[in-house]
């Protein structure tokens, strides 16, 4: 089984929201990071959100603060990233990624993460 499992992806008009879901599976029981990554066509991969387990406070990439928030529930072992007032340039897959641990300086790094989930697409039109 998969350790990180997305869902929620879908198209919206500009201005709309989204609820992404990142279900991990019982080997992030422990203290770990659990991080939201997005990649559009053509671009880098790049850190959007990220929660670690025992800190309720998040980072969050200066181009989506104030729109997406990451929350988590600890019942279901499930992440969400809600996404608001949806902008084109928000269009990407969106990955969640994961870590044994606390989140760290560089969570916004692709290398710091040693379990990813298949990918969920987001898309905005105009």
């Amino acid at each position: 089984p998969q350790a990180l499992v997305e869902s929620g992806g879908d198209s919206v008009q500009t201005g709309g929201s989204l609820r992404l879901s990142c279900k991990a599976s019982r080997y992030f029981s422990g203290r770990h990071c659990i991080s939201w990554f997005r990649q559009a066509p053509g671009k880098e991969r790049e850190g959007v959100v990220a929660l670690s387990s025992d800190d309720p406070s998040p980072y969050s990439a200066v181009t989506v603060k104030g729109r997406f928030t990451v929350s988590r529930d600890d019942a279901k072992n499930t992440v969400y990233l809600q996404m608001n007032r949806l902008k084109p340039e928000d269009t990407a897959m969106y990955y969640c990624a994961g870590r044994l641990g606390p989140c760290p300086g560089n969570w916004f790094n692709r290398r710091e993460y040693n379990y990813w989930g298949q990918g969920t697409q987001v898309t905005v039109s105009s």
